[in-house]
C-alpha cells in the first residue's frame, strides 16, 4: 500500500513539472504585460514565430515568450546571426496571482533583448530546454528572421 502511495505521489509530481503547451494563449488571457523595458522599441511575440522582422541598425528589440522556468525550462538562444548581439533580459509574472504571498510555480515571461550592430539578414532560433538536460531535444523552439537595415 505504501509503495502505491509513493508511486502515485511521484507520478503527480512528474505531471506538475511538465510544461504547458499553450504558451501563445497565456499572455493574452492572463493580462500581465511582459516586463520589457520602455527603451525597447520593437517587441516580438510568440504569435510572430516564423515571420521576417525588419529592424534598424542599433535598434534594441525584444523577443517576449512565456516559459516554465519554475520547472527548469528556460528559453535560450540557440542561433543568433553574427550582426546581432544580446542586449539584456528580463523575467516576470504572467498573472496577478503570482505576486501574492505563497504562490508557487506557473508560467512566467522570459524576455530576451537584442540589437543589430550592422545591416544583415539572419535567423534567430530560441529553444526552450532544461540547461542540465544536455542530451535531450528542445521542448519547444521559436524562430524569426531578422532583417537589419
Amino acid at each position: 500500500m505504501m509503495r502505491m502511495l509513493i508511486a502515485g505521489f511521484a507520478l503527480a509530481l512528474a505531471g506538475a513539472c511538465t510544461p504547458s503547451t499553450d504558451f501563445e494563449e497565456a499572455p493574452v488571457s492572463q493580462g500581465v504585460a511582459a516586463p520589457t523595458p520602455q527603451d525597447v522599441t520593437l517587441r516580438i511575440g510568440a504569435d510572430q514565430a516564423g515571420q521576417t522582422i525588419n529592424v534598424a541598425v542599433n535598434q534594441r528589440f525584444a523577443i517576449e515568450l512565456v516559459g516554465v522556468p519554475t520547472a527548469g525550462y528556460v528559453w535560450t538562444p540557440a542561433q543568433v546571426p553574427a550582426f546581432v548581439t544580446r542586449a539584456g533580459e528580463a523575467t516576470g509574472n504572467t498573472t496577478p496571482a503570482q505576486s501574492q504571498p505563497g504562490f508557487v510555480g506557473g508560467n512566467h515571461w522570459e524576455v530576451l533583448m537584442f540589437s543589430a550592430t550592422e545591416a544583415g539578414t539572419g535567423e534567430i532560433v530560441i529553444e526552450q530546454r532544461r540547461p542540465w538536460e544536455t542530451n535531450e531535444p528542445a521542448n519547444d523552439s521559436f524562430r524569426v528572421t531578422i532583417v537589419a537595415q
